[in-house]
C-alpha cells in the first residue's frame, strides 16, 4: 500500500496543477476579453464625445476615468488622488474620493453624449456596467 501512494502522489500534484493552470488561463482570457470589451465602448463613447485622443481608453487600469474626465471636461485636480496607489494605507481612505469623483465624471460624460445621466449610477453593478456601457458607446 506505501508503494502505491508513494507512486500515484507525484501523479496527483500534476493533475492539480494541470487543472489550476486550465481555470487560470481561462481567467485571463476572460479578463483580457472584459479589457478589450471596455476598452473599444470608452473608445467609441470619447468619439461620440469628441475627446481629442480616444485611444487613451486604452490605456490599462485609468483608461475609462480619463475617458470620462476628458469628455466632462471638469478639473484636473482628482488625478492627484491617485498618488494614494501608491502609498499604504493611504489608499484606503481615498479610493472612496476618487470613486465619488469618476462617478460625476460618468455622469457628465453620459450627459455630454446625450444619454441620461443617472445611468452613471447604473454602472456600479458589475454586470449591468457592461451594458450600460455598450449602450452608451454603439447605441443610437
Amino acid at each position: 500500500m506505501e508503494n502505491f501512494i508513494n507512486y500515484q502522489l507525484p501523479y496527483l500534484h500534476s493533475n492539480y496543477l494541470f487543472a489550476s493552470m486550465i481555470i487560470l488561463s481561462l481567467v485571463l482570457i476572460f479578463l483580457l476579453g472584459l479589457y478589450v470589451y471596455t476598452s473599444f465602448a470608452y473608445m467609441y463613447i470619447g468619439k461620440k464625445a469628441k475627446v481629442s485622443n480616444p485611444l487613451l481608453a486604452w490605456v490599462p487600469r485609468f483608461g475609462p476615468s480619463i475617458i470620462a474626465y476628458k469628455a466632462s471636461k471638469m478639473h484636473w485636480w482628482p488625478w492627484l488622488l491617485l498618488i494614494a496607489y501608491f502609498i499604504p494605507y493611504f489608499l484606503f481612505f481615498v479610493a472612496p474620493i476618487f470613486l465619488i469623483i469618476r462617478i460625476i465624471w460618468t455622469w457628465k460624460m453620459f450627459e455630454v453624449i446625450k444619454k441620461p445621466g443617472w445611468w452613471a449610477l447604473l454602472t456600479l453593478i458589475p454586470i449591468v456596467n457592461l451594458i450600460i456601457i455598450g449602450i452608451a458607446a454603439w447605441g443610437d
